[in-house]
């Protein structure tokens, strides 16, 4: 059951992708703000991948009670991840691309939205219970529809910045760079058809 839960975790990789993909003074300073979000993104971009691996390695033959604690700390991780991504979108002031206002607020105000609905999920899986198998798999069944919901929010948080020139340079920034995890495609059909 949990192997549902960790494929469509997976999709949410494409939030990470989204971060990966800002010769004038005004392409400089794109440069400049994507530098300014890619550094204080890195870190988060690391953190989310280690937390979908963390249910990813434990939902082949995970025990309940270890399913439901790396999944509580997961999606914890992710929220404050999604947080701290919101933080670094709004810390590097407006874009310097038309809307960038616009944009700017989008994406502080869906990764804060990310954020909470991460923390919602990590309630419902602390109050499952582990003992009994069968309300346990429904449980987690419900979480991994959540789960696919919060994914969508959590690609059109970022998908407006990484359109344009703005997602140009985001996508030149080593620290927006795809974090690695050895999760080789697994996440392959959660994502289909995700931008």
């Amino acid at each position: 059951m949990n192997k549902k839960l960790a494929a469509a975790l997976s999709g949410g990789a494409v939030l990470v992708l989204a971060l990966s993909g800002c010769g004038d003074d005004s392409e400089e300073k794109v440069n400049a703000w994507a530098k300014d979000v890619c550094d204080q993104a890195q870190p988060q971009i690391k953190k989310r991948a280690d937390a979908q691996q963390a249910i990813i390695s434990t939902a082949a033959d995970g025990k309940p009670a270890d399913i439901q604690a790396a999944d509580s700390k997961a999606f914890a991780d992710i929220a404050a991840a999604d947080k701290a991504l919101a933080k670094a979108v709004r810390d590097a002031g407006v874009p310097p691309v038309e809307n960038g206002e616009k944009l700017q607020q989008d994406a502080v105000k869906e990764l804060d939205a990310t954020a909470a609905a991460y923390l919602d999920l990590k309630k419902k899986v602390d109050e499952l219970d582990p003992k009994n198998q069968q309300k346990f798999a429904d449980g987690l069944q419900t979480v991994a529809d959540g789960l696919k919901k919060i994914e969508r929010m959590d690609q059109a948080a970022l998908a407006k910045l990484q359109s344009g020139e703005l997602g140009t340079a985001m996508a030149k920034q080593p620290g927006c760079q795809r974090a690695d995890t050895s999760n080789p495609a697994g996440g392959a059909s959660a994502s289909s058809g995700k931008a």
